[in-house]
């Protein structure tokens, strides 16, 4: 019988793939600086048409590929990028700043010549705001303390745009996601809930109500 959940080909889209040693959450920044061909050539043609890429988190081999290495394997679940400022600073370098938007997952892949993943992706729903619950309040004054300290350090883009959307269970989830320092697979697993109150509901199980409304103590990501 036919798989009646297999996406029809018009809800599938190529897209180039960038896989990492990080996770990337919707709405949060992420600096790269880029030498390898393959990834110049990528960044060249999102450039020429206006388009971005897909992040997917490595699970076997290296960031920057060598000679002999570990074939790089992904996981299927990635958040594709909007690309908000390149930089050129010398032949051969390029600074890229771009930002997640949404989620898509992955149906099949395929290598080009140069190294460059592309997968026939699909769009994830994004998902449904949903007002923080009187239990879970306590998370929005620690997050806004961490995250308006990050702010005032210098950055070419701002960390998180303002309006902050403080009081919606997926956007503030995802800061707790992405600030929170967790092993590389937990954060994966929080990233591909489709439940955003239950993502924020597990967020409060490892976060402490601290009666005075105090920051957490927290680090930014490590950029790649």
């Amino acid at each position: 019988m036919p798989d009646n959940d297999a996406p029809s080909p018009a809800t599938l889209t190529e897209l180039p793939l960038f896989p990492l040693g990080t996770v990337l959450f919707p709405g949060a920044l992420l600096p790269l600086q880029l030498f390898e061909l393959r990834y110049l050539q990528m960044i060249g043609e999102c450039e020429r048409l206006g388009t971005g890429f897909g992040v997917v988190t490595l699970t076997q081999g290296r960031e920057v590929h060598r000679p002999g290495a570990v074939a790089e394997q992904f996981e299927p679940i990635g958040t594709r990028v909007q690309i908000e400022r390149i930089e050129r600073p010398q032949a051969g370098v390029v600074l890229v700043w771009c930002r997640g938007v949404e989620r898509f997952e992955i149906h099949s892949t395929q290598q080009r010549s140069d190294g460059l993943w592309r997968g026939q992706v699909q769009d994830l729903p994004t998902e449904p705001h949903m007002p923080v619950p009187d239990h879970l309040q306590y998370l929005i004054p620690q997050i806004q303390a961490a995250l308006a300290t990050l702010s005032a350090q210098d950055s070419v883009l701002p960390h998180w745009p303002q309006p902050w959307a403080l009081d919606d269970c997926a956007w503030l989830s995802h800061r707790w996601c992405e600030l929170l320092p967790l092993p590389l697979a937990m954060k994966y697993r929080l990233f591909t809930l489709r439940e955003p109150l239950m993502r924020l509901e597990l967020v409060g199980d490892m976060v402490e109500s601290t009666p005075s409304g105090g920051s957490a103590d927290q680090k930014p990501p490590a950029n790649s």
